[in-house]
Order: C-alpha cells, then sequence, then structure tokens
C-alpha cells in the first residue's frame, strides 16, 4: 500500500474540465495518522481541561474554607488577648484589696506567657500567613497558661474571700470610694507650688469641681474635727480606726460635727475655695499612722 500510487481527479460542472492529484501510498497514510493524532489529541486536552475546571473549582472552595479558619483563629486569638486583659485587671484588683487590707505588703503580677509578648499578637505575626498549625499550637500554648493563671486567681480570690469576712468591719471604714465627683488637677507627691513657684510636697489630691458640689465620706468614721485650720480653709477630719485617718480642705459649707459618726456615702460637706486655694476643688488626704499616703492606693471605683 506505501508503495501504490493514489489519484484523485477534481471535475468542474460547468466547463468539464477536471484536475488530477496524484498521492502516493505513504502519504496516505501519514495523512491518516496525522489525523489520528489530532483527533487523540483533542480529547486528551478535553478531559485535561475538564480535570483542571474540577482542580480550580476544589481549589478555590479550599481556599474558602481555610480564609474562612483563619479569621475565626484570629478572632479567637483577639477573645484570648481581652480575655488575658480582664484577668490582669482581677489581679491588680485583688492585688488592690490586699495592700487595702495588709493582706500581701507587695502587689503580686501575672506571670509571662512563654515567649514573651511579642507570641501573643497572633494578628500581627500570622494575619498575611496561612501557617494555621504552628498557630493553633501557641494558641493551645497560650489557653493552657490562661487556664493556670485562672486556677491560680481563683484560689487567691478564696483566700481573699475569707479574709474579707474576717475583716468585715476594717473593710466598711477603709476608704475605698470617692469622695466627690470631679477630676484630679494635682496628684499626691511633689509639684511645683501654684504660689510660690518652688518645689514642693503634695500630701493629698486635689479634685476640681464645680462650687457647691457634694463631699461625701468614703467610708465608715468619727469625724474628728470640724473647722477653719488655717491654709486648709474649713476642713473635716474623720477617724477610720486603725490609723487611718481622712481630711477634706477648702470646704464651701460643713454637714458634719466633732464626734458624729458617719457612713461610707454619707454627705460631708460641700466643696468651696476657702483657705489657699487657687480655686474651687477638695484637697483629699489620706493618713496612715499620722504619715501621708497616695489616696489612690485606697480608691477602688
Amino acid at each position: 500500500m506505501l508503495l501504490r500510487k493514489f489519484h484523485i481527479v477534481v471535475f468542474k460542472d460547468s466547463s468539464g474540465q477536471c484536475y488530477k492529484l496524484r498521492l502516493h501510498g505513504w502519504m496516505v497514510c501519514s495523512l491518516l495518522l496525522l489525523l489520528a493524532a489530532l483527533i487523540g489529541g483533542n480529547v486528551y486536552l478535553w478531559r485535561y481541561f475538564h480535570e483542571y475546571g474540577v482542580v480550580e473549582g476544589r481549589l478555590g472552595i479550599a481556599e474558602k474554607t481555610v480564609q474562612e479558619q483563619k479569621t475565626q483563629m484570629l478572632s479567637l486569638a483577639s477573645k484570648m488577648k481581652n480575655l488575658e486583659k480582664d484577668l490582669y485587671r482581677v489581679r491588680d484588683f485583688d492585688s488592690k484589696l490586699r495592700i487595702m487590707i495588709n493582706l500581701d505588703h507587695q502587689q503580686a503580677q501575672l506571670p509571662t506567657p512563654v515567649g514573651g509578648p511579642e507570641t501573643r499578637d497572633f494578628s500581627k505575626n500570622y494575619l498575611t500567613m496561612y501557617r494555621q498549625e504552628l498557630l493553633a499550637r501557641k494558641m493551645h500554648n497560650f489557653l493552657y497558661q490562661l487556664s493556670t493563671d485562672a486556677r491560680l486567681e481563683e484560689a487567691r480570690q478564696q483566700e481573699l474571700i475569707q479574709t474579707l469576712r474576717e475583716r468585715e468591719d476594717m473593710l466598711a471604714a477603709t476608704p475605698s470610694i470617692w469622695p466627690v465627683e470631679g477630676w484630679i488637677s494635682s496628684s499626691f507627691g511633689y509639684r511645683t507650688s501654684p504660689f510660690t513657684g518652688k518645689r514642693e510636697f503634695h500630701k493629698g489630691l486635689d479634685i476640681s469641681c464645680p462650687l457647691g458640689t457634694p463631699i461625701y465620706s468614703p467610708a465608715k468614721g468619727v469625724v474628728v474635727n470640724a473647722g477653719r485650720r488655717g491654709a486648709y480653709g474649713l476642713r473635716v477630719s474623720i477617724d477610720h480606726g486603725a490609723g487611718t485617718i481622712t481630711r477634706y480642705g477648702h470646704m464651701h459649707r460643713i454637714s458634719v460635727k466633732p464626734g458624729q459618726t458617719v457612713t461610707r456615702g454619707e454627705l460631708v460637706g460641700y466643696v468651696g475655695t476657702t483657705g489657699r486655694s487657687t480655686g474651687p476643688h477638695l484637697h483629699y488626704e489620706v493618713r496612715l499612722n499620722g504619715l501621708p499616703v497616695d489616696p489612690m492606693r485606697y480608691i477602688l471605683n
């Protein structure tokens, strides 16, 4: 067949002319093989294109699933950080209470989880990465650390509750609330005197507020003096027991008398600007065994 010759004759209907095309056998075989190869290639390519479409669809679904999982993990990481902040806030509150009732002399600190603060900022380290297995492992370790801290704090809280029950009277006499609503214009400690311009030690808090703002006792106690006291102007002093005394200076009007017993939240007087004052405010002092201490050490609200 390869050595044979084939003739292809093409006739024209109108003119009667014809054309002859002579082909060798091997040429016909080559054309048939080429046609078969083209058909086979098209079939293969169509199957490949179909499989590619299926794989592409699965890949899109997988990427969407991964993105959703990453979003959920980052959301969980954010909640974990909020939980850590809440635990720190509870620990700080616990420490302040312990200092107030002389249960602890040092403020306890939360242990730092393994790896330092930078490893706990999951969103910054992994927002654009897909290493979710590592992220999950770190989150698991972090949750374990938080769980341990929570159990330790629970034990501390039980101890604190028991102590508070035993010292209920002492807690009622501890000045733990703000005596007046306002803003701190001068803190406890060294400052520049507004009168002399020199450095001096400020023995309390200056809480600025409008003239006539009510002043309330921050704890149960007995009024030891109420009247005019030099640079303090109109001043009230309340003895809360256990060596703790609070003072309220520059008052506009006094509502209590010496020897009177007051409870937490009871009206003491009104804010003024008497004595050595630059404007309406309350000078609030806390003294422990005669020595001034920072009132912020006691305030809980």
